[in-house]
Order: structure tokens, then C-alpha cells, then sequence
């Protein structure tokens, strides 16, 4: 179902797409033309399109304790900024050589490898797109419940140069850092909203 009642088999027409770069991420050329809302196709356009897996995330939380586990690692996307070192939720890419995983798995198999913490409750939130008008990345967003007592310190997998510090926040010091500007990546934001609204009906009104 589509709002707008345009389909990508009857109204857009691939003219040509090629890949120009294979590395950590695919980056394709297309050109292609679509269906006008006035009618008609419009003009051949071409786009630089990042092909990248589906990613996704889980909003962890601890209901008695009324906090979050949030990550830091450091982020090339962010390298211009003044600290590129982002506060997350756990994340991962869904590996597509293991076509039998699912993507619940996928996000338990992140929160004990970069957070050494046991989900309990995982419910899926959303699944939306990243950055639509340059990429194909999907991100499927789930939060779950866990004991997060003794959780905190160093994880990540070093062979593949994860350096994640685990930080536990009150909800509303999370809250705060949200409005501060302090958290400035889509699944956390999107993830701290939806908990800013919906934590009464997680044990904690």
C-alpha cells in the first residue's frame, strides 16, 4: 500500500544502474525516470545511490531502575564534527550471508557483544529508512527490557575495531542529553522520543 498511489513496477523506470564502487558499502549510479504528480513520466534523472545492509537497534531498558543504556564509539560520519565519538543505542548490521537469522536475533546477538547484557521483552517499534534520498539503508528499531545493575565498561568485538563504553543513564538525564544536542544520530533520537512518550507503559510512569 502506498499513499500516494504510485508503485515502483508501474511508475518508475530504471534506464540504467551501475556500481562504481565496492568496498564496506556498495555505491551504485542510476538513472532512471518516474511518474509525475501532474501525470506523465518526467524527465531521465541520475542519482549516486549508497547500497548499504539493513541495520538494526534496540532501546534498552530498565524499568525498576528507571534507566537506559546508551554506547559510545567513535563514528567516521561524525569526523567533522568537534567529538565524533556518538552516544547510541546497541546496533548492528544484519549479516546477509546467514539468510536464516532473524532480526530479533540479530539484536541479541549486538546487546551481548557490545553491551554483555541479556534482553528480556523485545518488542519491534518501526522499521524506517535512514537517508532515502541517497541510500537504501533500512533501520529496524526495538526496544527491550533488561537488568541494567551491573552493566557499564568496554565491549565490542576487537577484531573488527569495536571500542564501545557502555553508559547508563536515568531516563531523564537521557532525556536531557536529547534536548541538549547531545545525542545527534537518527535511532537514538527516534529511540529516546518514543521512550519520552511511552515509558509509562513500561513499569515507570
Amino acid at each position: 500500500m502506498t499513499t500516494n498511489g504510485f508503485t515502483r513496477a508501474r511508475d518508475v523506470e530504471i534506464v540504467e544502474q551501475r556500481v562504481v564502487y565496492q568496498g564496506f558499502s556498495r555505491l551504485d549510479i542510476v538513472r532512471l525516470r518516474h511518474r509525475q504528480f501532474a501525470g506523465g513520466m518526467g524527465v531521465i534523472i541520475q542519482r549516486e545511490l549508497l547500497m548499504k545492509p539493513e541495520a538494526v537497534g534496540v532501546l534498552i531498558y530498565d524499568p525498576k531502575r528507571d534507566e537506559v543504556l546508551m554506547i559510545e564509539q567513535f563514528r567516521v560520519g561524525a569526523l567533522s564534527e568537534s567529538n565524533p565519538w556518538q552516544l547510541e543505542i546497541v546496533a548492528g548490521l544484519v549479516d546477509s550471508v546467514d539468510e536464516d537469522e532473524t532480526l530479533e536475533a540479530v539484536v541479541c546477538r549486538e546487546a551481548l557483544e557490545e553491551a554483555s547484557i541479556e534482553l528480556r521483552q523485545l518488542q519491534k517499534l518501526m522499521s524506517y529508512f535512514m537517508s532515502p534520498g541517497g541510500s537504501n539503508e533500512k533501520f529496524t528499531l526495538f526496544v527491550a527490557q533488561a537488568d541494567l545493575s551491573d552493566a557499564g565498561g568496554l565491549h565490542g568485538l576487537p577484531e573488527e575495531g569495536e571500542d564501545i563504553r557502555v553508559t547508563v543513564l536515568k531516563s531523564e538525564v537521557a532525556f536531557q542529553a536529547l534536548m541538549d544536542g547531545r545525542v545527534s544520530n537518527a535511532p537514538a533520537l527516534i529511540a529516546l522520543q518514543w521512550l519520552m512518550l511511552n515509558k509509562q507503559h513500561l513499569g515507570i510512569a
